[in-house]
């Protein structure tokens, strides 16, 4: 059972756009997750200034 093709193309948009999504969206959710996090006891705290110099 094929799929028609206004679904391929349905399809084709919906992936291109998750595609997009996790293209510039991966490296700010690590970021984002580890300062969530912070950092491991002993290390000094992160800030956006000492994450740029690291």
């Amino acid at each position: 059972m094929g799929l028609s093709p206004d679904a391929k193309e349905r399809l084709g948009v919906v992936f291109g756009v998750t595609k997009t999504i996790f293209h510039w969206g991966f490296i700010p959710a690590v970021i984002y997750l580890g300062f969530k996090k912070g950092p491991d006891p002993g290390n000094p705290e992160m800030t956006l200034l000492s994450l740029l110099w690291a």
